[in-house]
């Protein structure tokens, strides 16, 4: 149900699920969101968030579909993708790593990404410490499926990233922790937005900086949580379809985030019940736009009770939120796992959800430039919020060797907002976002793995998705009723790993400014990766993503939504 697509122009990535826009997914790192949707407005996908994450600092990603945890907010209509970052521990670590990646067609387009880290004891079992640091740099990458020669498929990119952390050991029942984030994000590309201006630049320069504050008890049968955490994002965006549309005004956006929380958890006649609280402020400005700055402030209750009647482990919950522009509204969310056997179960639950519009969607002062420079798209003030009901029910079985299971999904969105767009005989030059009556995305999981030997094992997926404007009777754009995701991973030697992943996503809908909503075909990509442990500290890897080169249609292309060509990778990492 993830899928992970350029589904933006130069080659931006985004994450969507279940069928669901990249809008709908809540992306958070250690249970913080991240959000600049407001600076960029969701047309440039999410990918400045996505980017602003530093990959050597990973340690996993949880991901859970549809609206169906209470704890991290109801505007989780799609899901909720949930990084964890390394925690420092007593042991000392450090390593560096590098990768080089080069398209094999097309011009230039070659990576350069380097990262180190440190971990470990500033006061053994008192204060322990993380530092990581990260860079890339990604030269532009042309290529012969742009509208135009002289536009870029994917942007040029230079980015730094500093991660550090601290955690103070109060005693055996108390930690402090303290994290501070920074991260200078540029982009620079020639784009082809139409025949009135020509190749335009689009330079953007992202700046944010976060800080988080906690304090995490263990009590007598209750653990308890507060925390604070900010986060800053400047953006000077130079986008000369954008500044000649606001009087060759340079745009300098900042969204501030605030957010308190607080939860407490524990055992209460053999239920583990959770009970928290949060409040967010946004404060954003936008000189190209907003006549002044603007706040909106949002906060929460929540509780969640989690217990068993016999093989059934249920879990209720319920999120009160309360948005100072669109009011308030309760969302219920209940699910089970009934366990057949020690291997064996069927799950399934209800949740529903609330989403409130965004400050560019809602706000008539806030307007950007679309239409290859020949309309404006301006926020709504008669916006309603979105509300959704989401369904699933499944059943999963797994073993050490072999793993098998289908979830069937339904999610039906009240007051969906979208954005108008032009098609045939229908070109007016302002336009805006609207609430459509309802939409609904149903389908079905597929999930398989099977290790044929302790060495050779292979793992699948398949999604289907209908996404329907059910208003309208259209299909959504951008969503692809058929993905798939096949890979083989073979231990060939005892200091040698290979995998070979095959994606197929399926043909689907995309707005095009000169005839409207077509429909693009299907297409596969095949990666090839190896890792070759040389010694117990050194690794190398290397491989070829697209090894077939593979091509999107005409329709794809003409809004210039490009794969990358055939690339070729290789590194290395050290550890100690």
């Amino acid at each position: 149900g993830v899928q992970i697509s350029p589904s933006s122009t130069y080659g931006r990535k985004e994450i969507k699920l279940r069928g669901l826009d990249a809008d709908y997914t809540l992306l958070l790192v250690n249970g913080r969101r991240i959000n600049s949707r407001d600076v960029l407005t969701s047309e440039y996908a999410n990918d400045f968030d996505l980017s602003s994450i530093p990959i050597a600092a990973i340690d996993r990603i949880e991901v859970i579909r549809g609206p169906m945890s209470s704890l991290y907010g109801a505007d989780a209509i799609g899901g909720v993708v949930n990084v964890i970052l390394l925690q420092p521990s007593n042991q000392t670590r450090a390593g560096i790593a590098y990768t080089y990646e080069a398209p094999t067609v097309g011009d230039s387009g070659d990576s350069h990404k380097a990262s180190g880290y440190v971990s470990g004891a500033l006061i053994e079992n008192r204060l322990l410490g993380n530092l990581i640091v990260e860079g890339v740099d990604q030269a532009a990458w042309r290529s012969d499926q742009t509208v135009s020669p002289d536009a870029d498929a994917a942007e040029h990119r230079q980015a730094g990233s500093l991660y550090g952390s601290l955690r103070w050991l109060l005693d055996e029942r108390q930690t402090v922790d303290v994290d501070v984030t920074h991260r200078q994000d540029d982009r620079v590309a020639n784009w082809y937005p139409g025949l009135r201006y020509g190749v335009v630049q689009n330079d953007q320069e992202m700046e944010r900086t976060s800080f988080g504050l906690a304090h995490s008890g263990r009590w007598e049968g209750i653990d308890s949580r507060l925390r604070y955490y900010y986060e800053d994002v400047e953006l000077t965006d130079d986008s000369e379809l954008m500044t000649r549309f606001n009087g060759n005004l340079v745009g300098q956006a900042e969204q501030q985030n605030h957010t308190i929380d607080g939860q407490l958890s524990g055992f209460v006649a053999g239920q583990l019940l959770t009970v928290g609280a949060e409040g967010r402020r946004t404060e954003f400005s936008h000189n190209q736009n907003l006549g002044t700055e603007t706040n909106v402030d949002q906060y929460a209750f929540f509780v969640q009770d989690e217990f068993s009647l016999g093989n059934l482990d249920v879990t209720l919950g319920g999120r009160w939120d309360h948005h100072d522009a669109f009011g308030s509204e309760f969302s219920p969310r209940a699910y089970g796992v009934y366990n057949l056997t020690d291997n064996w179960v069927i799950k399934g639950g209800v949740g529903k959800s609330f989403k409130a519009p965004a400050i560019y969607q809602s706000d008539e002062t806030y307007s950007v430039a679309a239409c290859q420079g020949f309309c404006r798209v301006k926020g709504n003030a008669q916006l309603k919020p979105e509300t959704a009901i989401s369904y699933e029910l499944g059943t999963l079985y797994q073993n050490d060797s072999f793993e098998a299971g289908v979830t069937l999904f339904q999610t039906e969105i009240d007051d969906m907002i979208v954005s108008d767009r032009w098609s045939a005989g229908y070109r007016p030059t302002v336009m805006t976002y609207s609430n459509i009556s309802t939409a609904r995305v149903r389908g079905y999981e597929l999930v398989g793995r099977y290790a044929f030997t302790e060495a050779l094992g292979l793992r699948a997926n398949y999604t289907y998705s209908d996404a329907e404007d059910r208003e309208a009777e259209n299909p959504l754009n951008n969503t692809p009723q058929h993905v798939a995701n096949v890979g083989l991973d073979w231990r060939a030697l005892s200091a040698l790993a290979l995998n070979l992943d095959y994606q197929y996503v399926g043909s689907q809908w995309l707005s095009t400014p000169a005839s409207g909503a077509q429909e693009s075909g299907a297409f596969h990509v095949l990666n090839l990766g190896s890792r070759y442990q040389a010694t117990p500290q050194l690794a190398f890897n290397a491989g070829m993503n697209n090894l077939s080169n593979e091509k999107r249609d005409d329709v794809a292309q003409s809004v210039d939504n490009i794969l990358m060509g055939r690339t070729v990778f290789v590194g290395f990492s050290y550890d100690i």
